[in-house]
């Protein structure tokens, strides 16, 4: 019986995880875990510091409790390491702005008709999925994802060991908040960087650019990634994010763009969820699978093996894969023969 209660509940669990999602959303919005971590710990202190009562607090954080990401002595809440970490806003690791985004109706109205998506085998509102020209919500991805992105874009910097490459001319496509490109400008003071995004969109990476005091060498390439001319020579040629929106083809075709614009022996940096060849492994790669089922017409989280094939096919040599830890993301860097 204990068995089967358990996969009962695992089962409810499932049906009722948007409750979840719910109270993470709202704590987030109410700057719960920061007033914590600021030592606003009892209800009373809490309630005065976020402007909210004391019983919708006590729903809200013991929920937060059975999640594992507030501890109770009784009296006082706590934050669990990876609410220290990543959402309280004082930590440089912070990543409750991913809120934002994630739990938009841009990204959650293409689960609410799941079950249309899959009978269809992509997004079940292709009048409004995310590819469709200057899309508000890349804005709202550029503001909101900007301080997560810092970290990977930190850790594929380390790997390039951008700090030591000397003159670099780099292209980042899809460029979004910028923060690819701007890390690496922050490592090498000799490098510069061409952004490529909607003109929406650059208009916040280059506000980041500024912040950054690298503007300087930061330039904007407004347009569609499919229709805008790239230019040429560069050294790297960055895809942050990007080729998971597309299909095979699609994909087929932004490589091919990208080994125009590189100089010989440039390389190619793709940043993506990558699932191992299982499809089912890393659980975070293997389940944005679904998320660009929902949302997109045609794209996917591909394994290594057909990026592999994808690159071979558009003139690239000596592809290697690499993880990113602790970002779910891996880098996957290819050399222009």
């Amino acid at each position: 019986m204990t068995k089967l209660a358990s996969d009962l509940g695992a089962v409810f669990d499932a049906l009722t995880s948007y409750q979840r999602t719910a109270a993470m959303k709202a704590a987030i919005e109410l700057d719960v875990f920061t007033a914590i971590g600021a030592g606003a710990a009892t209800l009373p202190a809490m309630a005065a510091r976020v402007g909210a009562a004391e019983r919708g607090l006590r729903a809200l954080c013991n929920r937060l409790v059975v999640d594992g990401f507030l501890s109770f002595d009784g009296a006082r809440y706590g934050l669990s390491p990876a609410a220290e970490m990543f959402l309280d806003r004082r930590s440089p690791a912070y990543a409750g702005s991913t809120a934002a985004f994630v739990t938009s109706p841009h990204v959650v109205g293409g689960f609410d008709r799941l079950t249309e998506a899959v009978r269809r085998g992509g997004t079940a509102i292709p009048e409004q999925h995310s590819l469709a020209p200057e899309h508000p919500m890349w804005v709202e991805f550029a503001r909101a994802m900007a301080p997560l992105a810092r970290m990977t874009a930190r850790l594929a910097a380390n790997l390039l060991q951008a700090g030591a490459a000397g003159p670099c001319k780099i292209l980042d496509v899809a460029a979004g908040h910028g923060m690819y490109g701007i890390t690496f400008l922050e490592e090498n003071p000799r490098a510069e960087v061409v952004a490529l995004d909607w003109a929406n969109v650059v208009a916040v990476a280059s506000e980041n650019a500024a912040a950054a005091k690298v503007g300087d060498r930061f330039r904007t390439l407004p347009g569609s990634a499919f229709e805008v001319d790239w230019g040429s020579g560069f050294d790297l040629v960055l895809l942050p994010n990007f080729l998971h929106h597309f299909d095979a083809d699609g994909c087929g075709e932004i490589l091919r763009r990208s080994h125009r614009a590189l100089a010989p022996g440039g390389r190619v940096v793709i940043l993506e969820f990558v699932p191992n060849e299982d499809r089912v492994t890393p659980p975070e790669a293997a389940g944005f699978a679904l998320t660009m089922l929902a949302g997109t017409p045609g794209g996917d989280a591909y394994t290594f093996a057909e990026y592999g094939a994808m690159l071979d096919a558009a003139g690239f040599t000596a592809t290697t894969l690499h993880d990113l830890v602790p970002s779910p993301n891996r880098a996957i860097i290819s050399t222009r023969a």
